[in-house]
């Protein structure tokens, strides 16, 4: 595993029954994801276990999963609070064409009007929106509504976002 970047989709909150089953957390955007998972690895005391995933059900605020190599309560429980991280080429598969990864944009330069007005060093959620949290060379931090009608073009291949400069958006 040392070439591929692990992201982490889900989290182990705590067991299930006695026979080695897991509540997970995970992000609701993710459920399709998580219930198609066949495998991925338990991030325990800085190492990455593997881990196949022999089921998945959900109740209203979890997953239920039941790992092959987990068998029983105690084995679950010193997992517990740990992170399940997969292969971010599994994730990329699954975004739409106007979806990226947190990471992809970070570091990303952002342009208006063919000028470089910030970089990209965030990106959060103020309940309604994303907002993409960018640092101009002065030092100065902005947030910019993550929307098509302002982020016009995300350009991976160039490292560029592209957006339409509203008088006020970005503090130089």
């Amino acid at each position: 595993m040392k070439n591929n970047k692990l992201v982490s989709v889900a989290k182990i909150l705590n067991f299930h029954g006695i026979k080695g089953e897991a509540k997970v957390g995970y992000s609701k955007n993710n459920h399709d994801f998580i219930q198609n998972l066949k495998s991925a690895f338990i991030k325990f005391s800085g190492e990455y276990i593997p881990v196949t995933v022999l089921s998945v059900k959900f109740n209203s605020k979890c997953a239920i999963m039941k790992f092959s190599e987990i068998n029983s309560i105690d084995e679950i429980l010193s997992y517990k609070g740990c992170f399940l991280f997969v292969d971010e080429s599994l994730l990329k598969e699954e975004l739409d064409e106007d979806e990226f990864l947190t990471d992809d944009l970070i570091g990303m330069e952002v342009f208006a009007n063919d000028k470089k007005l910030a970089v990209v060093v965030g990106l959060s959620n103020n309940g309604g929106t994303d907002l993409l949290a960018v640092k101009t060379a002065s030092g100065k931090i902005s947030y910019v509504p993550f929307v098509k009608d302002i982020c016009k073009e995300i350009d991976i291949d160039n490292n560029r976002v592209i957006i339409e400069n509203l008088e006020g958006l970005i503090e130089e």
